[in-house]
């Protein structure tokens, strides 16, 4: 038994989950018959009185909106009130009814999660009451099981911090924060408030910004230098998660036990009473899913003679676990494969381009599950090697979508589900048709192999289509390549439209130098990520074509719900490794100003 201080509290908490007995008393018939008397005693004697629950939550002075005004939600059962019982209507009136307390302060989801026994009747003196779901303290006399409710720390998607300590999340609620939003107030909605102050206590006065539930992330964009509580299942893209003490609930291996904002709730039952499973937590490790997506991958010149001379696998020395670790993982592979491709030379004659069977090691490696085919060079090496190159992705079990046999094939959607997520890709090549100096042997036609052309009747009906299915579209663009970092016009234009079809993010995998970003109509809009693997080291004007990002995607019960932003750099021509802290904050904010935010 794991005994250790809460950190905000003072209470010591057991880590123990104990079940409740599978049996409860029963009456004999003389019992019952005597108790149906009493019953209907009571029932005369008690008509007109109102059946109402008093609801306890933190309120707010009309002269200080944002100041909690009320006592502390004491979070024990101690509190001794005049009983008050609401009975179910189908509540059996020949045994005794189980009563049942409420905390005050649970969230309403958590409370209606709670799936309660026949006859229950509830009651708001928790002295009195056979089951409790309130806020977990050790109670040895009676049986407790325990859920999880995950909150988390977020700020407006353009902020440039990723983290702080619960140090300074606890000063903060005390009016002492000397933490990066010191003096900044934290938002959340009056629920969350309840929660809490039941949980740490009153919050200083000032530290608390209250805002309804649907306005809280407009006001904190409003702010743009803001952090807020929500609870997890109100999450969304437009919201950066802030990790607390080096912890996200976004990652795959999240413990609620070590995170300092999920809020353990008991549900306690005198011995004996009843039978009950707690309610489910509300976040749910089997309804996630991670889906990295990442930007050019052209294994040719100096990438691929460095793969020769270092080794094929090379260029993942730095990021291929953190590839790997996703659940999904895309890449974009512009050049096809073909057992003729000639020793990698670093400056060619031309711009025809072919990669070594052999390199498919490198995108295992990174543990790619996904093959975008949309590149300008897909057609290189002519049909026999698009036909090779789908023979090889196919029998290392590789996906694709966004090129095929032929046009029809090209555009079919790649449909995947997960944890429930049901998951399509759609892709296209417009490049040729904007670029008209880029030869176009690279798209499919009806009779021949390669990428799919872009063409928005389609697109519209696809992803209406699947929409309309359950499906969360992720639509990546070969588009216009454009070595700035701000978004031109026709790439503003282009993405736009299909965001406004219904697509959940839409992505650039063309720009070999990174875009910024937008959100629009709900979708998570990238103009371009640079490069994850070719050989534009100290190629790009400032260096530009260094840097990149992979896109980190957070699926969560069928919703797109956060996008983290992982920051890369280039040390050669071939290896990309993670930014540090500094290089990333110095490059978050060129792309940020760049996006207009």
């Amino acid at each position: 038994m794991d005994l250790r201080p809460d950190k905000f509290s003072g209470f010591y908490w057991f880590n123990d989950q104990r079940r409740f007995p599978h049996s409860h008393p029963t009456s004999s018939w003389r019992f019952i018959h005597g108790l149906f008397w009493l019953i209907f005693c009571l029932a005369a004697c008690t008509t007109g009185r109102s059946t109402s629950i008093p609801s306890e939550t933190a309120t707010l002075d009309p002269a200080t909106p944002n100041q909690p005004t009320t006592d502390v939600l004491e979070p024990t059962p101690a509190i001794q009130e005049p009983a008050t019982t609401t009975p179910s209507p189908s509540a059996p009136t020949d045994s005794p009814a189980i009563r049942v307390y409420f905390a005050p302060y649970l969230p309403q989801a958590l409370q209606s999660a709670f799936g309660s026994p026949a006859g229950y009747i509830t009651t708001t003196n928790s002295s009195e009451a056979d089951i409790r779901l309130e806020y977990w303290l050790s109670d040895e006399t009676a049986e407790q099981s325990v859920t999880w409710w995950t909150y988390v720390l977020v700020a407006p998607f353009p902020t440039i911090l990723q983290g702080v300590s619960s140090d300074d999340l606890h000063l903060a609620w005390r009016g002492q924060s000397t933490g990066p939003f010191a003096g900044l107030p934290l938002l959340m909605d009056a629920e969350t408030l309840n929660v809490f102050t039941a949980w740490w206590g009153v919050p200083a006065d000032g530290a608390i910004q209250i805002h309804p539930t649907d306005g809280l992330l407009d006001a904190a964009w409003e702010q743009r230098t803001a952090w807020a509580i929500v609870p997890f299942e109100a999450l969304e893209p437009r919201w950066k998660v802030l990790s607390v003490d080096d912890i996200s609930p976004l990652q795959r291996d999240f413990d609620p036990h070590n995170y300092p904002l999920s809020v353990p709730f008991a549900l306690t039952a005198s011995p004996g009473s009843v039978d009950l499973s707690p309610p489910a937590g509300n976040r749910d490790q089997n309804r996630l899913t991670i889906l990295d997506l990442t930007g050019v991958t052209a294994m040719v010149r100096g990438t691929a003679l460095w793969m020769e001379r270092y080794g094929i696998t090379y260029p993942a020395q730095d990021i291929g676990a953190l590839l790997s670790s996703a659940d999904i993982t895309h890449i974009s592979n512009e050049i096809p494969f073909t057992p003729e491709c000639p020793y990698p030379e670093l400056h060619p004659t031309g711009m025809v381009f072919c990669s070594s069977p052999l390199y498919i090691d490198l995108l295992e490696a990174v543990g790619a599950d996904i093959i975008e085919l949309t590149g300008d060079h897909f057609g290189d090496w002519g049909p026999e090697a698009l036909y090779y190159s789908l023979s090889l992705y196919q029998d290392h079990n590789l996906q694709t979508y966004g090129g095929g046999v032929n046009q029809d094939q090209a555009r079919q959607p790649l449909l995947i589900e997960h944890n429930g997520n049901r998951l399509a890709f759609l892709g296209c090549n417009i490049g040729c048709q904007v670029k008209p100096q880029v030869p176009c042997t690279a798209l499919a036609t009806v009779e021949q192999p390669g990428a799919a052309v872009c063409d928005f009747d389609w697109i519209q009906t696809e992803i209406s289509s699947l929409t309309n299915q359950g499906y969360q579209v992720i639509f990546t663009f070969q588009h216009r390549e454009e070595y700035t970092t701000t978004a031109t016009s026709i790439l503003v234009q282009d993405f736009g439209n299909v965001a406004q079809m219904g697509a959940a993010i839409v992505s650039g995998s063309q720009a070999h130098q990174p875009h910024g970003f937008a959100f629009e109509n709900g979708a998570f809009i990238h103009y371009g990520l640079g490069n994850l693997f070719f050989d534009q080291y100290h190629f790009c004007a400032y260096f530009a074509c260094d840097y990149a990002f992979i896109d980190r995607h957070i699926f969560y019960a069928g919703q797109h719900i956060s996008t983290e932003l992982i920051p890369i750099r280039f040390v050669d021509l071939a290896r990309p490794r993670l930014m540090t802290s500094e290089e990333a904050a110095n490059f978050l904010e060129l792309i940020f100003a760049a996006s207009g935010w």
